[in-house]
């Protein structure tokens, strides 16, 4: 079987691709894609769950994928997984474009993501082994094709799912591309390294015409290769490594558009909802009906995922254990710290929010049985505590 080639290349190329891709996307190539869904009329009007209030282009990926592809073409040596990456990408790009143009079904569209997977996996790019920690190096075996194809498709869609408030993909996928990009060169894996800057680059471009109030949507010709691209990026750059916790890498650092994803899917399943079908119980969604404007909840979310790449970065760079298994004190005692800061962000969303019910919090054992509805939410039923102690109190 073919694979992924990992030579290492100097921080420079890196940087180059980063900047071409911020270049073309900021200043050519999303006017021309504005110019372009406006000539074809791929437009998204207004209503429904749609939350803008006047017509905006589509077609924004358009612009991302070119400028991904200038941004590595002359700073990184292809190879022929690379090739198949960067082909796959500008296919899922296609398939997007025609979805967000006549709306293709839920199957028709889900048929052409798996093909387009096929074309790295076939050139080696797959979750064969990876590395996590007690069990150690984990072989997948014959189930390596089906279990990569899971995971890019997946991720190519938790990415297109989070695609629903201004700048909110974008600003995520430039976080996880620029994390992913900063592991690759410490991992030596220079190709991956220079692909992830330029997603990060073609990323931050395009958030300038993308931020409320956005000019310009990526619709799923942005979201499916951008998933593609961090989920294939991902499995080149960090599980093909002996490192401890590959897999955990990217799984924290996407956990944010992950939890998202799968907070609606349950929510979808659970009130027997096609899966495909769209409605108002994103992440983002639920913070404008809490009164956050559209910045601030994108930059809410911007944050949370930032902290969650900065303690991927932690296990990554502290040298907090020797190859022998003694513990350092003080590095140890760092990435305790910045990982409680991620789960003590991660829990305050998941209160503010007011996705834990009471009746969760009751049922493990932390609450006070009391006669409150099942579908009462955590932070609801505090205020309304609190509120009967001011009572009682005066």
């Amino acid at each position: 079987m073919p694979t992924v080639v990992t030579d290492t290349l100097v921080e420079p190329s890196v940087i180059y691709a980063f900047v071409l891709a911020l270049a073309f996307v900021g200043v050519v190539g999303t006017p021309l894609s504005i110019a372009l869904a406006r000539l074809l009329r791929v437009v998204d009007e207004p209503g429904g769950r749609r939350i803008h209030a006047r017509p905006v282009p589509l077609l924004g990926g358009i612009g991302i994928v070119v400028g991904v592809l200038l941004g590595t073409a002359p700073n990184l040596p292809l190879n022929d997984a690379f090739t198949a990456i960067l082909i796959g990408a500008v296919l899922m790009c296609a398939l997007g474009a025609i979805d967000d143009a006549v709306q293709l079904s839920p199957a028709v569209k889900l048929t052409g993501q798996v093909a387009c997977t096929l074309l790295p996996i076939r050139e080696g790019v797959t979750i064969d082994q990876f590395t996590v920690p007690i069990l150690g190096a984990v072989d997948l075996g014959p189930a390596a094709a089906p279990v990569t194809v899971i995971f890019i498709v997946a991720i190519a869609n938790v990415v297109n799912f989070i695609d629903g408030l201004d700048g909110l993909a974008a600003g995520l996928c430039a976080i996880a591309a620029g994390t992913f990009a900063v592991l690759a060169v410490s991992l030596d894996r220079g190709t991956t390294a220079v692909l992830a800057a330029a997603v990060a680059g073609a990323c931050l471009g395009f958030l300038g015409w993308n931020f409320h109030p956005a000019r310009i949507f990526m619709g799923d010709s942005g979201a499916l290769p951008l998933g593609y691209l961090l989920a294939t990026m991902s499995i080149a750059g960090v599980m093909k490594t002996a490192a401890a916790l590959s897999v955990v890498f990217p799984l924290v650092v996407l956990l944010v558009p992950i939890v998202d994803t799968s907070f609606v899917v349950l929510k979808r399943l659970k009130y027997g909802r096609p899966i495909s079908a769209a409605d108002q119980n994103h992440l983002h969604h639920r913070m404008l009906r809490l009164g956050y404007s559209q910045r601030r909840a994108a930059l809410s979310l911007y944050a949370w995922c930032a902290v969650l790449a900065g303690f991927a970065l932690a296990v990554r760079f502290l040298d907090y254990r020797t190859p022998a298994g003694d513990w350092h004190l003080w590095p140890t005692v760092a990435l305790a710290v910045i990982g409680a800061v991620a789960v003590s962000a991660s829990l305050y969303v998941v209160y503010a929010l007011e996705i834990l019910k009471y009746r969760h919090v009751r049922l493990i054992g932390f609450a006070r049985r009391v006669d409150v509805g099942g579908e009462v939410p955590l932070s609801a039923h505090r205020r309304s505590e609190q509120r009967d102690e001011v009572a009682s109190g005066s």
